[in-house]
């Protein structure tokens, strides 16, 4: 689970200089980015706030964060997986290659509700790796084409909007720049079911197992819940930003012809 970054929604407002051809996609871009803008600074102030309230509240039964992680995984049959501490707050991962699940300074040794349900949320992951869970394995697999096209795309971009500015509407590059980064939106996209599956096992599996009690249930749910409009906004936020990238380019093109 990382909470702090939105994606790369914050690109949009560089390139409204370049024109605003294809007006209906530039409108419909532009209320989806501000919308989801809006959404990140809520979703944060959300997870921040009902993280740090239900960190509060201990669970009555005194599991940790790591003994539930470590039970979940003895329960589901997986035993190559290893439970650490990392430092941070909510820096909370799993990591597929390494077979590594990380749980922060936060979860891993504290006994209160939200540790138990961040920790579940993160085994869920551990989980979906292990049953073969197809959306984990389509993000895993396509995450090495992620990382090269968000480190090309914004270059590329920005080098097309340049040279359409001086070659009479030639925005080829800023073309293909907006299609590698059509794969980061795609990756932004592919994350939400992985995301929601992983809370609903945890939900299921902090209930079924008895880690948490009925009225402590709503606690877990509700930091979850908090965590989930995080991976909303920043998809939200990439989707727009590549719609409002897309209505420049081809009204660009479009008008200088």
């Amino acid at each position: 689970m990382y909470y702090g970054g939105y994606g790369y929604g914050g690109y949009g407002g560089y390139y409204g200089g370049y024109g605003y051809g294809y007006s209906g996609l530039y409108m419909i871009a532009m209320l989806l980015l501000v919308a989801a803008l809006i959404l990140a600074f809520y979703s944060q102030w959300k997870v921040n706030s009902t993280f740090r309230k239900y960190s509060q509240v201990q669970n009555r039964r005194g599991y940790t964060g790591a003994d539930v992680a470590r039970q979940l995984l003895y329960n589901a049959g997986i035993t190559d997986v290893a439970v650490e501490q990392v430092r941070g707050n909510l820096t909370d991962h799993y990591d597929p290659k390494s077979k590594v699940l990380r749980l922060s300074e936060t979860v891993f040794s504290s006994r209160s509700v939200a540790a138990l349900g961040v920790a579940a949320h993160e085994t869920g992951h551990a989980i979906q790796d292990n049953v073969g869970y197809v959306p984990l394995r389509a993000r895993t697999g396509i995450y090495p084409a992620v990382s090269f096209s968000s480190k090309l795309a914004m270059p590329l971009i920005i080098l097309g909007f340049l040279i359409g500015s001086f070659t009479r509407g030639n925005y080829t590059i800023a073309l293909l720049g907006a299609l590698l980064y059509a794969v980061v939106v795609f990756f932004q996209l592919v994350t939400l079911p992985v995301e929601f599956n992983a809370s609903a096992r945890a939900m299921r599996n902090l209930k079924e197992y008895g880690y948490l009690d009925e009225d402590e249930i709503p606690g877990a749910r509700r930091v979850l819940s908090a965590a989930a409009l995080t991976y909303v906004a920043s998809a939200a936020a990439a989707l727009a930003t590549l719609l409002r990238f897309l209505a420049i380019i081809l009204g660009n093109s479009g008008r200088r012809r």
